[in-house]
Order: C-alpha cells, then structure tokens, then sequence
C-alpha cells in the first residue's frame, strides 16, 4: 500500500529530515506547584476527568530515581496537585480509553528489599475506572518491559504495542499483537509479541508513548527513538508513525520535536540535557496539535505542531 513500508533509517537520518521543516511556534514550560522541591516530568497530556482537565506527571527529586504520579490541575498559570485523587508509586505515567473506561498505568519500579535505592526490577501496571476516583488494578506486564500501551481498535479489539529489552528486544524495540479484550492480557503474550522488523538501526532503541485511533482505522503511534553518541551522551526525540493493525504494515517513523524546540532548562544529569519524553499529542481544529514532553528528565514543555496523524489518515 503506498505510504507503508519497512526499513529503518537512523537517528541521524532522521533528524536531517527534519531539521528542514518549519515550526509552528516555540514550546513553552509548563509550571506546576505544590510538590516543594522536586521536579515533574514525563507528563500526560491533559485529558478530562469529572468536568475538569487533568496532567499526571512523574514527580521526583533531582538526585533520586524514587518517583510518585500525582495528577494535577490548573490553577491559574500553573497546575496543582488535585487535593481529591490519590498518588501512585510509579513512573512515567499514560492514559487511554477503552470501552468506555479510563485506562491509566506507569511503571512500578521493584527495588532490593535489603537496598532500597539498588533497582532489580520494574514493570508496567495497567489500572481502570470510570474515572480516577474508580480506578482499581487490573495487570501487570512482563518484568523489564516499559512503554507497554493499549488502543481501542474500530473493531472494539484492544491493540498492544510492546518494548520488549534484552535477547529479544536489544535496547530496546517495538512490537504488536491484538486481544478480544482487556482480561485477555497475559503477561506471555505480551512478552513474545511479533516485533516490526527493521523499524530502528542496530544500537539505537525506542518506543511507543502513546497510541491513537485514527478516522481511517489506523494506529497512530506517538512515541521516541533514541541513540547514545560517541561520549556516552544520550539523545531522545519524538517521533511518529502509522500502524495498519489487520496487517501490520507500518510507515517510516518520523521526528516531529527535538529538545532545542523547547527552551533551555535544568537536566537531571549531564547526559539527559538533549533527551525528549514524549507524554501525549491532542490534536486540534485547523490542522495543527499540541505535544506535551518531559524534558531531561526535570522540566516539562508543550508545543504546537502540525498536526502529524493527518498524513497517515489519507493512506
């Protein structure tokens, strides 16, 4: 089908692509308050919940991996803690809806009971409701699998897209399957579903943040690809694709922000400064969206973009 292909192009290739396009408008920081000192990144977009709008963020001190979700409103410029819905003892939070309910899950890191601060384990854990009051566990994906995420199909199937690490998965790749419905998860299936062949190259990595439906029944997935560079310096950027989920025919992923979109800020380290987390794309009359990131892991940042699910829509 014209518009879907294989093949990988790296990083590099990538972001000479895109360092040709023009910009909508520059991103802003988005300022929270009321967590003291600490920094909120790797956000949601917002969404509503109860009448009202709605960001989860990872909440975290500078010099600590131990991390809460907390969702938060809009108060005047900034957003605050919301006094009525609980914290989550997890990272780098997403959401979806899925037969009626809200889907919200992060990653639940699992630490060495003797040492605390020595990480073992981590895992993705998926909760619903219908709404954040109502939100109860539902599952847990495979050990050392983040950036697992589900999309509610045209069919009403649930598609599934993995990050499996390690023998399977390298650094890090994407894969898919589908299910009939949320209590057919199971941990197995999620850890060996097909990958896409050929979608990153040999040591760069990447995942996919958050899946859309689109009008033509296709996946848009927004997502990141990653690479590490001669110094030992990450680099993360937000990139798009499509997904035909009957035949998983895919189209090339594209860059659609870099961290020098966004103003300078503070990083957690010195080889956080040029990473993007991309947290949730709300498209918007007009042709254009908004893409909301964590930034280095310390700041988070929205921008307008054209809107990138258009192309895909007319495949």
């Amino acid at each position: 089908m014209p518009g879907l292909q294989a093949g990988y192009r790296t990083c590099a290739e990538l972001l000479e692509e895109y360092a040709g396009r023009t910009k909508a408008s520059d991103g802003r920081r988005i300022r929270f308050t009321g967590v003291g000192d600490k920094d909120v990144y790797n956000i949601t977009a917002p969404f509503t919940d109860r009448g009202e709008s709605i960001i989860a963020g990872r909440v975290e001190g500078r010099d600590s991996e131990v991390s809460q979700v907390v969702f938060f409103r809009q108060e005047g410029e900034a957003w605050a803690p919301h006094p009525d819905y609980p914290v989550y003892d997890l990272q780098d939070p997403f959401f979806t809806r899925i037969g009626g309910e809200l889907v919200f899950g992060g990653v639940r890191v699992i630490s060495d009971p003797l040492h605390p601060d020595n990480i073992v384990a981590w895992a993705t854990e998926f909760y619903r409701g219908k709404d954040i009051a109502s939100l109860r566990p539902f599952f847990m994906g495979p050990y050392h699998m983040k950036d697992l995420r589900l999309v509610e199909l045209a069919t009403g199937e649930i598609g599934v897209l993995t990050r499996p690490q390690g023998y399977y998965g390298g650094r890090g790749k994407i894969g898919f399957y589908k299910v009939g419905s949320l209590e057919q998860l199971k941990v197995k299936d999620v850890a060996l579903a097909p990958l896409f062949e050929e979608q990153f190259a040999g040591e760069e990595w990447g995942g996919a943040n958050e899946p859309q439906l689109l009008s033509n029944g296709f996946i848009g997935v927004l997502g990141h690809i990653a690479s590490f560079d001669e110094n030992g310096i990450r680099h993360y950027y937000a990139v798009v694709f499509a997904v035909n989920p009957d035949t998983l025919e895919r189209t090339p992923m594209k860059i659609i922000a870099r961290r020098s979109d966004f103003p300078a800020g503070e990083a957690k380290r010195q080889d956080l400064s040029d990473v993007i987390f991309s947290g949730g794309l709300v498209r918007k009359a007009g042709g254009m969206a908004e893409l909301y990131v964590g930034a280095s892991d310390a700041e988070a940042f929205a921008i307008e973009i054209e809107d990138p699910f258009l192309e895909f829509e007319a495949l």
